[in-house]
């Protein structure tokens, strides 16, 4: 399958910049950057499994946001996030 992964690694610290280094390594080991904090990735379900679970293990789950986007046939696109979340929801009811 093909996913797309998105990241914003909080690099106020060292220790953050250390994580967003880690996490670009991650991204790496299976598939391509193709932006700063994106990257294309070709992986089976497995694989996926195991590219969750070491970014996982890597962010600060208070300050860090990981998205996996699963692109395919479906047209419908299946999101993931991993810690902070960042964004609203464009379905959700808005209140004025």
């Amino acid at each position: 399958m093909l996913i797309l992964i998105t990241y914003d690694v909080d690099t106020v610290s060292s220790a953050g910049q250390k994580r967003l280094r880690q996490v670009a390594k991650a991204c790496k080991d299976y598939g391509q950057r193709v932006q700063n904090s994106v990257f294309e990735c070709e992986v089976s379900e497995a694989q996926l499994v195991l590219l969750k679970e070491r970014i996982s293990s890597i962010i600060d789950y208070k300050l860090d946001s990981i998205r996996f986007y699963k692109l395919g046939k479906n047209p419908k696109i299946h999101t993931i996030i991993i810690g902070k979340q960042t964004s609203y929801d464009v379905e959700g009811v808005l209140l004025v």
